[in-house]
């Protein structure tokens, strides 16, 4: 129900309109002058304001300006008499959305009212429109056939359509949000909001901002009302990532909505009831953070309704190629590429590794792979190197410093000795390319090549690289 505040100093308008509004359906305040408003504005949002332009005290400009200030989604309409129209028009240039001439015809407020609202649902449609269309999925986007992802996709297809909190639970980078999504968009609520949020990235103070909003002035940068996601998600679904990783104080006030359906805004008087589902996901064992205290008992039922555990990659090894088929279509037309097939010896290399990072490491090997492979196919050395560079550089340095100390010089030597190695042969020992991907200059690349003396075998009488007979182009020092 969209909310209207009334501003007008004569007692039998402010009474007409407000009739007129509420049999049409519209929640309605009112107030006798623009001062009046002011308060109530910085205490409320409103979906519309409605004020004459003349009043005591505060006018109806003032009033303007203190919905720009407070709550810029708020429209205003303004109501004159014939003489003042021009302060009216410009009170449009000062961002009112329409005026009202006395004396108005009833119809004409209604077909004005309803307009201004219908353009500001369209607003916000368009908005969760651009959300669907950026991140939004349906189970049918959900990629895998093995036994476990297939008992997933049961559950998901059991519980969407209830009205229950679900707890996702699973390693990082095996997609939660995308079960999540998967979940919603299958649900009565697939044309509704769908909001994420990160529970870890925001110290409290602003977690709390984000989840429940704040009015004006409630804290240092409150410049405005600010509606919070819970109030954007309404009707619709919000997803709670790393809920593990909430705040204290901020798992009370989720608690509340759980069970009450209402919360305040920070530095707000009014509850606000909201109508969404929950769905939570973390990495994190609840039962063991309920245990040592740093997570709610009772918000760990609440929300743990109907658990979903998603497996880790390394359990589901044939939805690989699956996925890798998937990754080498996006990043064909991401990357302008036509990579059309992977060696049976590259799928193999990939199937064995261990995916410390599940779906989201493989994407980024993909990715990796992808943009520096130049066929049309990825071979066993494109993996190989791509998996092994980050356990290469591992083994170049000690797991930690022992008590007897180590030689830095020659850790950092045999990194640097490893690395000028791997350049090398990827590029199939053309130094130029090879000085490139470790962003030197020739004279500083060759001088650590004589330094390690890495020399590429050449027959006797054959003649020098074209590298070695380049000018250099970079200073002297190494």
């Amino acid at each position: 129900m969209e909310k209207i505040l009334v501003v007008d100093d004569e007692k039998s308008m402010r009474d007409f309109l407000s009739i007129m509004l509420k049999k049409e359906g519209y929640s309605v305040t009112t107030a006798e002058d623009g001062e009046v408003a002011g308060r109530l504005i910085r205490k409320e949002i409103f979906d519309l304001v409605m004020t004459d332009v003349k009043m005591p005290k505060v006018n109806g400009l003032g009033v303007l300006k203190t919905v720009k200030e407070t709550s810029p989604d708020t429209l205003v309409l303004m109501i004159t008499a014939f003489a003042s129209t021009e302060t009216a028009i410009e009170a449009i240039k000062e961002g009112a959305y329409d005026y009202l001439t006395k004396p108005f015809q009833i119809e004409e407020v209604k077909l004005i009212i309803h307009n201004a609202l219908e353009k500001k649902r369209l607003r916000a449609e368009n908005q969760l429109l651009k959300r669907k269309v950026k991140g939004g999925a349906t189970i049918e986007d959900i990629i895998g056939r093995s036994g476990a992802m297939q008992s997933v996709m049961q559950v998901v297809k059991k519980v969407a359509d209830t009205q229950s909190n679900i707890l996702i639970l699973g390693e990082s980078g095996t997609g939660k949000e995308l079960i999540a999504q998967a979940i919603h968009s299958n649900s009565q609520r697939k044309d509704k909001p769908f909001v994420t949020v990160n529970c870890s990235a925001l110290p409290e103070p602003l977690l709390e901002s984000e989840l429940f909003g704040h009015m004006k002035g409630s804290f240092t940068g409150a410049h405005v009302n600010k509606p919070g996601l819970f109030e954007t998600a309404h009707e619709g679904t919000i997803f709670l990532d790393e809920i593990g990783d909430t705040p204290s104080g901020i798992q009370a006030k989720l608690l509340r909505v759980l069970e009450e359906k209402e919360f305040r805004r920070i530095g707000g008087t009014q509850n606000i009831r909201v109508d969404v589902r929950i769905i939570a996901a973390t990495n994190k064992d609840l039962e063991k953070a309920v245990a040592d205290g740093t997570f709610r008992e009772d918000l760990y039922y609440r929300l743990d309704v109907i658990p979903i555990h998603l497996p880790p990659l390394r359990d589901r090894v044939e939805d690989i190629p699956l996925l890798v088929r998937h990754f080498l279509t996006i990043m064909n037309q991401g990357m302008n590429k036509k990579v059309r097939t992977v060696a049976p010896e590259a799928m193999k290399a990939l199937q064995a590794h261990p995916w410390r990072g599940n779906v989201r490491e493989l994407e980024n090997v993909i990715e990796r792979v992808m943009a520096l492979t130049t066929g049309d196919s990825i071979e066993i050395n494109d993996v190989t190197d791509c998996l092994q560079k980050p356990a290469a550089l591992k083994e170049s340095m000690p797991a930690s410093l022992p008590p007897e100390g180590v030689d830095l010089d020659k850790v950092i030597g045999d990194l640097e000795k490893a690395l000028l190695l791997k350049a090398l042969e990827r590029t199939n020992w053309v130094k130029r390319d090879a000085a490139k991907l470790l962003q030197l200059n020739m004279r500083s690349f060759r001088y650590r090549l004589e330094k390690h003396g890495l020399r590429k075998h050449r027959e006797p009488g054959a003649p020098p690289d074209e590298d070695d007979m380049d000018s250099d182009d970079g200073p002297d020092t190494p």
